[in-house]
């Protein structure tokens, strides 16, 4: 077991999976020679060629659209998008394209492509570099999203959606890239050596897609979050000292009900917190999932903690990052309801 941050853990698994399988192809903008913007995949060109490892031009909708190709014909391509925020061009392929391409030809074809990408803020990127479209890929029906928060759940789902037969979006929080985050805007984006990062073992491993996991546990209520969020919420419980569970969602498409709906059957109050945008954000959906399977044994109404209703600002970006007071004033006024 190594101990290893996000980074290094996502490496691992390209590492892992361009030598255990030939049809394994990366593709993206400088991930090559450059080894991408977060050094995600430094190395990997030297190692495996520019064949296996391409460095594309600055053009999504074709990286997507190459990325399908490749996998109609027997290859495995994990393309990456430089940020969440410029996955837009390449929206279309994935919609039109490879989400219903199983449906269309009656699973006569099917490209099992994976699509990783950075996401959230944190790191002072202002609105073109800060964003959380999950909600937006949740809602097509045809591909499996998911988001890690650690080391070890990041290595083992990405080498299960690289191996995954259906189409995933692999979104990364680029806030904990380096290391945990508590939802201090003083402590720096990068270098948290101090902090522990996780036991990642250094081989092959897969984490199921579609269950969620119990990131502390408690009995009072139950936050259910996912990404940079599991570490913000259980730094708030913390140091509200409140005995709260934390669930981390992990994939949210298959959502893993079960797990959401046991706790909070069993704590009776349940808070939502998600980094992106509010209104229509994937919180609603939990939301209603979670009271439609828990409605007799809620003892107060849903609560949730989310961004502004806003695009993500570069000057106000800690108003606007749900950190770890806003959790506090909400798990607080929730713990209280009557």
């Amino acid at each position: 077991m190594a101990r290893m941050n996000m980074v290094q853990a996502l490496n691992s698994a390209m590492d892992v999976m361009l030598a255990r399988d030939p049809a394994v192809v990366l593709l993206g903008e400088d991930i090559g020679y450059f080894g991408g913007v977060f050094r995600v995949t430094d190395g990997l060109q030297r190692k495996y060629g520019a064949h296996r490892v391409i460095d594309t031009p600055i053009a999504e909708g074709g990286i997507v659209g190459a990325a399908i190709g490749m996998g109609v014909n027997g290859l495995r391509p994990v393309a990456e998008i430089q940020f969440a925020d410029y996955i837009y061009p390449g929206y279309d392929q994935v919609v039109s394209e490879l989400a219903r391409l199983r449906y269309r030809s009656a699973s006569a074809f099917h490209a099992p492509v994976t699509i990783r990408t950075p996401c959230g803020g944190g790191i002072r990127g202002g609105q073109t570099h800060s964003q959380s479209p999950e909600a937006v890929f949740a809602h097509v029906s045809g591909i499996k999203v998911v988001m890690p928060s650690n080391p070890y759940d990041a290595k083992g789902l990405l080498i299960a959606s690289i191996e995954d037969e259906d189409p995933v979006v692999f979104f990364e929080p680029k806030r904990v890239y380096n290391g945990p985050f508590d939802g201090d805007p003083e402590k720096p984006a990068t270098g948290w050596a101090e902090h522990p990062l996780g036991e990642v073992p250094d081989g092959h491993y897969t984490l199921p897609i579609g269950r969620a996991a119990v990131a502390r546990a408690g009995n009072a209520a139950t936050i259910v979050t996912y990404g940079t969020m599991v570490h913000v919420c259980i730094a708030a419980v913390e140091a509200l000292g409140a005995d709260v569970e934390v669930i981390d969602v992990r994939t949210l498409v298959p959502l893993d009900i079960d797990t959401l709906a046991a706790s909070v059957s069993r704590t009776g109050r349940c808070l939502v917190a998600h980094e992106a945008t509010r209104f229509a954000g994937f919180g609603a959906e939990l939301s209603a999932s979670i009271q439609e399977a828990c409605f007799w044994s809620l003892e107060a109404p849903i609560a949730r903690v989310a961004g502004w209703d806003t695009p993500y600002p570069h000057a106000f970006e800690w108003e606007y990052f749900p950190g770890k007071l806003r959790v506090m004033r909400a798990l607080r006024a929730l713990l209280e309801a009557a």
